[in-house]
């Protein structure tokens, strides 16, 4: 039913050298018939680097490299101008760091072939998150709390584990979305929720970074809390 589709599956990277070459296999070996974009904001760690060694092995994987730290809102911008410039069906966006299992994807393309949108989330029945103490903490009081002051019925905001039906989303872009840093995937749900877009929520099991560290400054919960405030008095 998938061949047909023109499918992107996309992260970015930033100093993940130490993750990006299995998870760019195990993307390919879940979803062989997908493009893989790499996005790399010039790791110091030689990310990039890798990336261009493992061209030679996938003809499908591309990289784009840009000179500096640009950050996570403009790199899925331009994956997602990207896909559509090149005349993809669906985006699948993910994290680098293997807190998202590339065998979750072939279900993702499943759920695309009916829905305008799927969304991973860990707060759903089937689904869950295996971050521990006071990050699990913060993770799930957040999205409860995104939950009740947005109104907006979805359970999981904040992860990046998601999948985009380019052709069916009528006027909603996600270069709209006014939010930075990793407010921007909670800013990317009230896009879709004020495009009229369905979200359809489907389990994940989101596990804790194998290698490397997290790259989340604490200034991201002010930033959040600060966009969500905006938004509540939007809608008044």
């Amino acid at each position: 039913m998938n061949k047909d589709k023109k499918i992107l599956v996309f992260t970015a990277t930033y100093n993940e050298k130490e993750n990006i070459e299995k998870l760019i296999l195990n993307i390919n070996s879940n979803l062989p018939a997908a493009s893989i974009l790499i996005i790399d904001d010039n790791s110091p760690d030689g990310t990039g680097i890798v990336v261009k060694k493992i061209q030679d092995q996938i003809n499908k994987l591309f990289l784009i490299s840009r000179n500096k730290k640009l950050g996570l809102d403009s790199a899925h911008k331009l994956a997602y101008k990207y896909s559509l410039d090149n005349g993809f069906d669906y985006l699948i966006t993910m994290d680098a760091d293997f807190s998202h299992d590339p065998s979750e994807l072939p279900n993702i393309v499943n759920h695309l072939n009916l829905h305008p949108f799927v969304l991973g989330s860990r707060y759903i029945r089937g689904g869950k998150c295996l971050m521990k103490g006071s990050r699990l903490f913060m993770s799930f009081l957040g999205n409860k709390l995104i939950k009740i002051i947005s109104g907006i019925n979805s359970n999981e905001f904040t992860t990046s584990f998601r999948g985009f039906n380019l052709k069916s989303l009528g006027n909603f872009n996600l270069n709209n979305v006014e939010y930075k840093g990793y407010s921007f995937f909670m800013g990317t749900i009230f896009e879709l929720y004020n495009s009229k877009i369905n979200i359809k929520e489907i389990p994940i099991i989101f596990k804790d970074r194998e290698k490397g560290i997290s790259k989340i400054p604490k200034l991201e919960i002010l930033r959040t809390l600060k966009n969500l405030g905006i938004f509540y008095l939007k809608k008044f």
